[in-house]
């Protein structure tokens, strides 16, 4: 995950959050998280990263509406930089 902007890893941790979701779906957490509009020309580019990346799956739920979802190896590289962030942060909230 070293390569992804945090932005790219965020969208990542999103999708994981769901059951195929789609992109408004995706936006609207974003959106909750950031506290701010996340725009669809900075959203859809960096989904298809990720889906270029082999990290994100992309399908069609119809015409207009695409759904993703994490691929193998999204999961692994999510569940090693959990386990990275918490040698860290587990310390520090143990600490706390």
């Amino acid at each position: 995950m070293h390569y992804m902007t945090g932005f790219q890893r965020d969208v990542l941790y999103a999708i994981a959050g769901y059951d195929e979701p789609h992109g408004l779906a995706i936006k609207d957490e974003l959106e909750n998280y950031y506290e701010t509009e996340i725009l669809a020309g900075r959203l859809y580019p960096n989904l298809d990263t990720l889906v270029g990346n082999g990290l994100v799956e992309k399908g069609t739920l119809d015409r207009r509406t695409n759904y993703y979802t994490l691929t193998r190896r999204g999961r692994r590289e999510t569940e090693a930089r959990r386990e990275w962030e918490q040698q860290y942060v587990g310390e520090l909230l143990a600490d706390s």
